[in-house]
């Protein structure tokens, strides 16, 4: 197994012989973690009036946008090929309007109590959240932009806390 440590970081991801492979974390306890992903949905002053006055025709898109966002945290394993498959307790996703840009600031936090992180999971509720914005918005603005989706904590495990930096 690669060695992982800030001086001499390894894709932990690749065999000795440079082959995708997934990470054994049968020796890992579970312990509980969390992980939290932000992403921002950027549109123009039609899409946003039609979203904060829930006009758009394909129905309420930010109920919509938290349940696919739940859906596709729960599928991760399915989607990204070397995830690991976890029992998930907490999936949540937050809107946050900013009126003034037209963007809308997604939030999608993970937990388990599990042997390994949930920031997969939080990054993949997030972006599919923003995506499913994209899609039922896409009528009044085929420019919406998807930006800065990244981590932004996560907690739990051998390496403990991490606060992401504003960007």
């Amino acid at each position: 197994m690669p060695l992982n440590t800030p001086s001499s970081p390894a894709l932990t991801h690749l065999d000795a012989s440079g082959q995708a492979t997934m990470v054994d974390v049968s020796h890992k306890a579970s312990t509980a973690r969390t992980a939290v992903a932000e992403g921002r949905v950027r549109m123009n002053a039609t899409a946003w009036q039609l979203l904060n006055a829930a006009a758009n025709a394909k129905g309420d898109v930010l109920n919509t946008a938290r349940i696919a966002g739940i859906l596709a945290a729960k599928r991760c394993a399915d989607l990204i090929p070397l995830c690991h498959s976890l029992p998930l307790s907490f999936i949540g996703i937050e809107f946050e309007p900013d009126h003034a840009s037209h963007t809308l600031h997604v939030r999608a936090t993970c937990r388990t109590d599990y042997k390994t992180g949930v920031e997969m999971e939080a990054m993949t509720a997030c972006s599919i959240a923003a995506l499913t914005v994209y899609d039922m918005c896409k009528a009044a603005d085929k420019g919406i932009v998807l930006e800065t989706i990244r981590l932004r904590f996560k907690s739990g495990g051998k390496s403990g806390d991490w606060h992401g930096t504003d960007a």
